[in-house]
């Protein structure tokens, strides 16, 4: 009984080893989003995570969430830079995410200050 036990518990620990290291090596998509960004905090109770959100239309019906790795320090630097102003953001999609890593499984990897399309100097 203690070896199946032992085996059992092994098991369920290398599956998880490789279901970490797929979550956070493959990714689901990448991409590009645009939009005022509205939103960017540092929250939680145990674990802090940085969350934030772009508005992507001129009414707010649309809102991006996203999330930024800790590890992220230029990247965070930026969108505090930024808040309020209309900028671009290069993401990466996962298939899941952790709940030490953020809230959403689109995770930021660039920022660029942008433009508004709406409010042009003509």
């Amino acid at each position: 009984m203690k070896r199946f036990l032992f085996y059992f518990l092994g098991a369920l620990f290398v599956f998880y080893i490789l279901y970490f290291v797929f979550v956070s090596l493959v990714p689901y998509s990448e991409g590009t989003r645009a939009g005022e960004l509205i939103k960017f905090s540092h929250k939680g109770v145990i674990v802090k995570t940085w969350e934030g959100e772009i508005s992507q239309g001129i009414s707010g019906a649309q809102i991006f969430q996203f999330s930024v790795l800790d590890s992220k320090d230029e990247v965070i630097k930026q969108l505090q830079k930024n808040e309020g102003n209309y900028v671009k953001l290069t993401y990466v999609e996962r298939y899941t995410t952790f709940f030490f890593w953020g809230d959403t499984s689109y995770f930021i990897t660039e920022v660029v200050e942008s433009q508004s399309p709406h409010f042009r100097d003509r």
